[in-house]
């Protein structure tokens, strides 16, 4: 099986996430993508992260009962900090007769050699990078084992997300159908 794995805060998931998942299921060779849900990336700032089950919570309700995408929280269950390598290489153990690839925007590419044990990720598993806004197809020149994917940009990001809720915003059409409800109940990113 095919799997692309799609990491994450998801501090929200918002329609962004959940357009290029859609996508990247419809036309890249994926039998199935799993969103995993990562407790903190050690490359960025752990303020205003919500605790693990909520966001957990969020990606169960975005995700519904589609089939093709399967929430995973595996990275809270290994040693912290979480790093990309070590969750491939668990996964790999765990689930031989599966193939999984990395999906990634590419602004990542512009820390991706500061990533632990990189070149292993490079050699084993596949990458796919799919641009955001500013993209340049330089930073993909330092790693010709990367696959560029023209897939749809969206200028919406979880910063954006938080901070219109916390100026009492309306954006209940960026999330996916039952988030915001589940933030507004619980009162997130308010404050």
């Amino acid at each position: 099986m095919r799997v692309g794995l799609y990491f994450g805060s998801y501090n929200p998931v918002h329609i962004g996430h959940m357009a290029i998942a859609n996508f990247f299921v419809e036309y890249v060779d994926f039998d199935q993508l799993w969103f995993v849900v990562s407790p903190h990336n050690p490359h960025k700032s752990k303020e205003n992260l919500l605790n693990d089950y909520d966001r957990l919570e969020m990606m169960h309700i975005a995700v519904g009962n589609d089939h093709r995408f399967r929430v995973s929280d595996i990275e809270f269950r290994l040693p912290r900090p979480s790093y990309t390598i070590d969750t491939l290489t668990y996964l790999s153990e765990k689930y031989p007769d599966h193939h999984f690839s990395i999906i990634m925007g590419s602004d990542n590419l512009k820390n991706f050699h500061k990533w632990k044990n990189y070149e292993s990720i490079l050699e084993y598993y596949g990458i796919i990078v799919y641009p955001r806004p500013g993209f340049s197809q330089e930073l993909a020149a330092d790693f010709p084992s990367i696959k560029i994917v023209q897939a749809p940009q969206m200028e919406i990001s979880s910063t954006f997300i938080r901070e219109a809720i916390r100026s009492g915003k309306n954006i209940s059409h960026f999330l996916p159908h039952g988030v915001w409800e589940y933030i507004d109940k619980m009162g997130f990113y308010k404050d």
